[in-house]
């Protein structure tokens, strides 16, 4: 997806959400400048191309059924392109799985997202207009390839883009779908108004958290509607 098309979503979820656009122009700005800094370690469009494009992918959502999801399917996980959303970095390093993509607005634990990427695990950091501290702070650590997303328009900012989605785990299913995996299976994805712990989600508004699950469940149906190509990992 293209930004042409995200607009019109974007919209409603800023509209719902009251998001403020000056902040989210603030975070973009912070995190393009950044990625200017860091020109040895970009990840590409056309590497990314080159990983997910007409491969099979399995994208980590962190819903309840993760943990038992990937003890499950652990053997077919191996074989697959893994594109974790934040915080199931985790659930993954602890499963002794490296992920080959994470992405991440920087709200998991950072040191085992530092530690995959240091590993080689190429990341794509999101700009949004709460996370620019983060941003300031964790940018300049990462070893390993990134990459830098907003979700407001892209076009200003020279290293920045925007595939679509909205919050973490959307996000990596709308990346997948742009570079045009062959396959998409969803892990932990359980839209059951229950959040899972590798949301990381303690100290956070649990109602506000809510409604973006309720986004993301939307924005992946949505998606679901013009691609065959996704698959629910049943327990």
């Amino acid at each position: 997806m293209f930004y042409n098309e995200w607009k019109f979503f974007y919209e409603k979820i800023a509209q719902d959400l009251n998001l403020q656009i000056e902040h989210e122009k603030k975070a973009a700005n912070v995190l393009n400048n950044l990625l200017k800094q860091k020109k040895m370690n970009l990840l590409s469009e056309k590497k990314l191309d080159q990983l997910i494009s007409n491969k099979e992918v399995v994208v980590f959502g962190a819903g309840p059924s993760l943990e038992k999801t990937i003890l499950k399917y652990k053997k077919m996980i191996e074989n697959k392109v893994k594109i974790t959303a934040d915080g199931t970095t985790t659930a993954l390093l602890q499963k002794n799985i490296l992920p080959d993509v994470i992405v991440t607005d920087l709200d998991g634990e950072i040191t085992d997202q530092l530690k995959a990427s240091s590993l080689g695990c190429k990341t794509i950091i999101h700009a949004h207009g709460d996370n620019i501290h983060k941003i300031n702070k964790h940018v300049p650590e990462f070893k390993g390839e990134i990459s830098g997303t907003t979700q407001i328009n892209p076009q200003p900012y020279s290293h920045l883009y925007n595939y679509g989605g909205f919050t973490d785990g959307d996000r990596a299913i709308f990346l997948s779908d742009h570079f045009h995996a062959e396959k998409i299976y969803l892990a932990g994805f359980d839209f059951d108004e229950r959040i899972g712990k590798y949301s990381f989600a303690t100290n956070k508004d649990k109602k506000l958290k809510l409604k973006k699950l309720k986004w993301c469940k939307y924005l992946v149906e949505t998606l679901e509607k013009g691609n065959n190509n996704i698959h629910y990992l049943q327990l």
